[in-house]
């Protein structure tokens, strides 16, 4: 039998990543700008011209390649398709013992 070890809800934290938070923020920005290329029907080289970057790039984003892009390119990005980039600074719940980076795409 196999052992099972249970997420303790980001991937990167489970792998023993560093910055496992800020790689979680990345690639959920990064599945969002995916989505919203497909939903649009762009391929690649059609959505590297609307981005300013090249073909290569997107590729990287589609494929989770992420280590070359800064969070304010990835906002960037979202933003020339038509998204708000909306940050909100909270307190955190006592239940929890660290505050958190957590990013909802809507």
């Amino acid at each position: 039998m196999k052992d099972v070890t249970v997420s303790k809800g980001n991937v990167f934290e489970d792998l023993g990543m560093s910055e496992p938070a800020d790689r979680m923020v990345k690639a959920e920005l990064a599945r969002k700008i995916a989505e919203i290329i497909s939903k649009r029907h762009l391929n690649q080289m059609e959505a590297a011209r609307l981005l300013g970057v090249d073909q290569p790039k997107i590729s990287a984003i589609m494929n989770g390649r992420l280590s070359g892009f800064s969070l304010e390119r990835l906002f960037q990005f979202l933003n020339i398709m038509g998204r708000d980039i909306q940050i909100v600074v909270s307190q955190k719940p006592r239940s929890r013992k660290n505050a958190g980076l957590q990013v909802i795409c809507s």
